[in-house]
């Protein structure tokens, strides 16, 4: 019997006066899902996850300005900030003439993405939350360095933040702890991340978005008024030993959606490197296909 894998297409579009880099796989006529990534990565962290809904999804995965593969001219003059990545994201879905779809959200592409939602309700069919936070009460200890980069932008304060986050002992760390089974995370994806990373600029954009991140909190009343009205679909699938975003975030999600399925896994941050399939089951199974 022939085996057949759907075709992951790679792929960018100019949108915003930056060329957004973007995974795509699944028939152009099936509903869409958009796939929004979060630090320190890229559309790849989704490499493995894309073939396995694009069985009934036409799915689409950018790269989000300043990360991946996406190219952002210098003469563009970009401000890095998540009102801006949001922008651009809007761009993105106009340039693919995208008018409903379902979201997956996960760390950065959380703000980004529930921008768009608030700003743009109807376009949205249904959505996934893995590691996506929307609540103060999901915010865990880890986050003491960066409130006190919020509280106080110093030179040194910025300094921690490179040193802690933006090394290989960082962004490893951000892949392996909590994961019960380190042997199933492939070490090219946090080499891949800090490859990235450490393009000319790169790291000021990152600690950038790091400060500008406290903005995303003044936000959360507004996305949770989004969950209320919309009442959509909804799936909250988590690492519950991420130390980001910790378990009450996710379950705080019932407060405004009571439908929504809440599920924790016995891993970390990164959960689609240990749960791939265990996510795409649960998607296939608790979002309509439509």
């Amino acid at each position: 019997m022939p085996f057949s894998t759907p075709v992951v297409r790679y792929q960018s579009v100019d949108a915003d006066g930056v060329r957004v880099f973007y995974r795509e796989a699944g028939d152009p006529s099936a509903p869409v899902m958009l796939l929004l990534h979060g630090f320190p990565s890229s559309s790849h962290m989704y490499r493995n996850l894309i073939p396995l809904l694009a069985t009934r999804y036409r799915v689409i995965a950018p790269d989000l300005p300043g990360f991946g593969f996406t190219e952002v001219p210098a003469e563009r003059d970009y401000t890095y900030s998540f009102d801006n990545l949001a922008i651009t994201l809007g761009h993105f879905v106009e340039a693919l003439k995208l008018t409903r779809y379902a979201l997956y959200v996960f760390d950065y592409g959380a703000p980004v993405g529930l921008r768009l939602a608030v700003a743009h309700p109807q376009r949205v069919s249904a959505l996934v939350s893995q590691n996506g936070n929307a609540y103060l009460e999901g915010l865990g200890d880890a986050w003491a360095p960066i409130r006190a980069y919020w509280a106080e932008p110093s030179a040194a304060n910025r300094e921690v933040i490179r040193a802690a986050v933006l090394s290989l002992e960082g962004t490893r760390y951000q892949y392996l702890h909590g994961v019960e089974r380190p042997e199933l995370v492939a070490p090219e994806s946090w080499m891949l991340d800090l490859l990235l990373m450490q393009r000319p600029g790169n790291d000021e954009i990152q600690l950038d978005l790091f400060l500008d991140y406290r903005n995303n909190l003044t936000l959360y009343p507004q996305f949770q008024a989004f969950f209320k009205a919309a009442q959509i679909p909804t799936l909250v699938i988590w690492g519950k030993h991420d130390p980001f975003f910790i378990p009450p975030g996710a379950h705080a999600y019932k407060t405004d959606n009571p439908s929504a399925v809440v599920e924790l896994l016995d891993t970390g941050h990164f959960a689609l490197e240990t749960h791939v399939e265990r996510i795409a089951e649960r998607i296939l199974a608790v979002l309509p296909r439509a």
